[in-house]
């Protein structure tokens, strides 16, 4: 593995669509991006903030004169506690929006699971028992004519629909559902 594959391990990858649009992988996912930038952010200002901390602590410990440990604490100390709790709080945002994204997600997938299972219980529902499509059963509206499929869209709003019987010789059959 090369340096460079190294340092863009933990970095989305395009999509193989991006060579021909041209477009960055974050480009239109502001979610990701924010996510992204507070978890870099979060990840190096912690360490930074502890870093000063020791440096101040380093600085004030090894001066024999009180007014430089005070200028030791001022700068080391407060700073770095500044500097850590904010890349902390950068952390904490960067979860809580790992977590929206994630709920998102669920909540995309739970909407597309419910459309299939209410297309697949809509479809249960115009099958009889025995196994017969009760869509495809054809029917005439009123007095009329020509025969059409339940489901034709010349009829669907039509409320006196009556199955066709034996004799069926008279009727035309409909030329948008084809029964």
């Amino acid at each position: 593995m090369t340096t460079q594959d190294q340092l863009t391990v933990g970095l989305p990858k395009a999509s193989s669509r991006g060579s021909q649009s041209g477009a960055a992988p974050l480009k239109d996912n502001h979610y990701q991006l924010l996510q992204l930038v507070l978890f870099w952010a979060g990840a190096i200002l912690l360490p930074l903030g502890l870093v000063v901390i020791v440096l101040g602590w380093y600085g004030a410990a090894n001066t024999p004169y009180q007014y430089d440990q005070l200028s030791y604490l001022v700068s080391g100390g407060l700073l770095g506690l500044g500097l850590t709790f904010t890349g902390g709080f950068l952390y904490f945002g960067a979860w809580l929006a790992r977590i929206a994204a994630d709920g998102k997600e669920s909540s995309r997938r739970l909407a597309d699971t419910l459309l299939v299972l209410a297309d697949v219980t809509s479809r249960a529902a115009t099958t009889r028992d025995d196994g017969v499509d009760v869509s495809a059963l054809p029917v005439t509206a009123g007095d009329g004519t020509t025969i059409h499929r339940r489901d034709c869209a010349l009829i669907a709003h039509r409320t006196d629909l009556h199955p066709v019987g034996e004799d069926n010789g008279a009727l035309t059959t409909c030329r948008v559902c084809r029964p």
